[in-house]
Parts: structure tokens; sequence; C-alpha cells
């Protein structure tokens, strides 16, 4: 427990120093945003053993709802946080009643028909401007802080990054999150036990949306942009890939996996053209613009390599060895 909160305390640090040492804020803050996306739903799927295909509608539904609320409205900028995180609440509610009715692939097709439906709204409805999207989001302020400035808005999301975190360890380190895991374990004993398990499902469900809801409505301020891009089936794709590439049931994984992906979105094709300039092969340049591509080859290999994640296969690996 000591070792785990050093480390904490050290990537706290190092997050803290990074602009200084030269990092460029605006990939760093969309990182952190995937990575507690993606920490959220790891709750759902590592903690719980639900797969849900749907969770961009809580993502994207937020990032268009805070969009909205701070441009139309002018609400300020913490209470149209909060309220993009609301309202991916009150979605994981109605969609999360809907959908643990069901389990295994019924539930998660359950999802995906609702976020799909969600996207359609999105598409249609004239306060989301359609596929241009909500552009030009005002940062406002927080605490007398102009978020205009970059740096600012890097400490602001970067504690609104930890403060999910911490929630999400606590969760998992409470009496819900045995509650959690024995259902993930055995939903059966669970039951005879006398949990209401589709109680905790519920609530877990809910909590995700919530969390997925602030990391939408975080990149929506930090892009000052909220688009179809973020509620499509290939946003609840992307944030799975995460999870697996860095491990599923762990607490880093989902943030290394997201920083992987954000990683080979931003470089991958830099590094095409700088190949495809170097050699004089044109097929390089082809290559660096089918990012998806890409990732979905270092998922293969992943798997191959990995098939617990990254940083679930090192623990097993490191538990191995001290077992012998």
């Amino acid at each position: 427990m000591k070792r785990q909160l050093i480390a904490y305390l050290a990537a706290i640090l190092i997050v803290v120093l990074l602009p200084a040492l030269g990092a460029y804020p605006i990939f760093i803050m969309k990182v952190m945003c995937y990575a507690l996306f993606a920490c959220a739903f790891n709750l759902l799927l590592g903690y719980t053993g639900l797969l849900s295909f749907g969770h961009a509608a809580f993502f994207g539904g937020a990032a268009y709802a805070a969009g909205h609320a701070l441009t139309a409205w002018g609400l300020s900028t913490f209470a149209g946080l909060l309220f993009g995180t609301v309202i991916a609440a009150v979605l994981g509610l109605v969609i999360g009643g809907l959908a643990i009715r069901r389990s295994g692939i019924y539930f998660a097709m359950i999802t995906l028909a609702m976020a799909q439906m969600l996207f359609f709204f999105f598409l249609q409805a004239p306060f989301t401007h359609g596929e241009d999207g909500l552009q030009g989001i005002p940062r406002g302020t927080i605490l007398g802080l102009n978020l205009s400035d970059d740096l600012n808005l890097y400490y602001v999301v970067a504690i609104i990054f930890f403060a999910g975190y911490g929630l999400i360890w606590r969760t998992i380190n409470s009496p819900f999150g045995q509650v959690l895991k024995a259902i993930r374990d055995n939903e059966p004993r669970a039951v005879s036990l006398g949990y209401n398990v589709d109680h905790f499902k519920l609530l877990v469900f809910v909590l995700s949306a919530a969390l997925a809801g602030l990391a939408g409505a975080t990149k929506a301020l930090v892009f000052v942009s909220a688009t179809l891009s973020d509620v499509t089936w290939q946003m609840s794709g992307m944030v799975i890939l995460m999870t697996l590439i860095g491990g599923l049931g762990t607490f880093t994984g989902p943030v290394l996996g997201a920083f992987i992906v954000v990683l080979l979105e931003n470089k991958v094709g830099e590094f095409a053209r700088y190949l495809s300039q170097t050699t004089g092969v044109p097929w390089f340049q082809t290559l660096g613009e089918s990012v998806t591509i890409i990732i979905g080859l270092i998922f293969v290999l992943c798997v191959i390599a990995f098939r617990r994640g990254i940083v679930g296969e090192l623990i097993y690996r490191t538990r191995r060895k001290k077992a012998l």
C-alpha cells in the first residue's frame, strides 16, 4: 500500500512538472481526458464484468450538454462541467435501467442500440449544428483562473483527472467495490448471499456514466468544441481498445492504454510523413493516413504478446516470479 501511495504521488508530481519539462499541454490534457474515460469504462467492465458498447453516449452527450450550456446559456465553467456530468448520469440511469435486465451480449447490444439512437438525435438536433458540431465553446474562468491560458486549463484538467481517478480507486477499495468484484466473479453466489445484484449494477453503471461524462465535458472545454465523433460507435470501440491494451481490471492499465492510443493518433501521421520524405516511398504516407490500421495492428500484437494487457501481464509475471 505504501509503495502504491509513493507511486501515485510520484505520478502527480510528474504530471505537475510536465509543462516545465517541455511537454505540449494540449496533448497531455487530451491523454488525461481519455484516460479518465477509459478508467470509468474499466470500472464497469474490469471490476463488474459488464461490457458496454455504448459508452460514447455519455462521453459525447456530456460534451454536447456542457458545450451548449456554456455557449447558449452562459453558465459558468464549473456549472457547465457539472451540468454535462449530471446529464451523463441521467443518461446512464435510463440506459442502465434498461440494459441491466439482460446480461452478456444482450446487455452490450442494448447499450449499443441506445447509443446509436442518441447519435442520430445529436446528428439532427438543431442545437448541435449537425456535422459541424458545437464550435467556439468558451472556456471561461474557475476560481479566478483564466482558462483561455492553456497552462491554467492544464492544471484544472489535472485536478479533475486525479479527483476522478481517486474516486474510482476509493470505490474499488470499498465494501461496495468488493461486492462489484463478487458480481464479476460469480453473480449467482452474490445473489445467494442476499445482495440485490441489479441495484449494484445500476449504481456502478450510473457512476461509470457520470465519470465518462465528466471526461467528455472536460475534453469539450480543452478543444472548445463538441463533434459527432465524440458520440460515434467508433469512440465506444476506442475506449474498449484503450482498456484492453493497458490491462483490464487494473488501475493504471487504462491510463497507459489511453496514452498509447492518443500518441499513435498524433504521431503516426508525422512519423509516416518523415519516412516518406526520407526514403522516397509514398506508401509510408498512405499508411500514415490510416491510423486505425496501425492501432489495429498494435492491438493484435498486444493480444498475442500481452493477453492480460500490458500492465496486467507485468503484474501477472511479477507475482509469478515472487511465487517461485
